[in-house]
């Protein structure tokens, strides 16, 4: 088998383990339908501004809940904003935790809300890392000349 096909193959392959795990949902696919040959990298430019605007609503997170006065209306919205994002770009996981999140924030829940922080940051890492993963492979089939198997 020719290196662009066994490229493929471990593409498809661990695409569909991100969805097996998880990781990402049928949003995602949706995503990749909206990409063509006049915008090539739309599904890694939305991730990419996916992944900044994340890390600063995490940082505003932690700063939020750092605060003597624990404002839960300002965390919510946060967290909502949060789960809106990474709901339109199909990471699941991300956003599961955001729902839990979310109400123990309406509970005014001190404990809760910082225990789905550690694990919204944990997740959120988890899918970064996933999906710059399947972007390099992705790389790597384009440089062998083969072409993207979408939608899978």
């Amino acid at each position: 088998m020719d290196s662009v096909v066994l490229l493929q193959r471990q593409l498809v392959d661990y695409t569909a383990q991100l969805f097996n795990e998880g990781f990402l949902d049928d949003q995602f696919n949706q995503l990749q339908q909206l990409q063509d040959e006049s915008n090539p990298d739309f599904v890694v430019e939305v991730v990419t501004l996916f992944f900044e605007d994340s890390e600063r609503l995490l940082n505003e997170l932690a700063k939020a809940l750092e605060q003597q006065s624990i404002d839960y209306r300002k965390i919510d919205a946060h967290v909502h904003q949060l789960k809106g994002s990474s709901s339109s770009i199909g990471a699941q996981r991300v956003q599961k935790v955001c729902i839990a999140f979310r109400n123990y924030c309406e509970e005014r829940n001190i404990e809760g809300c910082q225990k789905c922080l550690q694990q919204v940051k944990n997740e959120y890492s988890l899918v970064k890392t996933k999906l710059e993963t399947l972007f390099k492979l992705e790389q790597q089939v384009l440089s062998a000349g083969g072409s993207i198997p979408w939608p899978m």
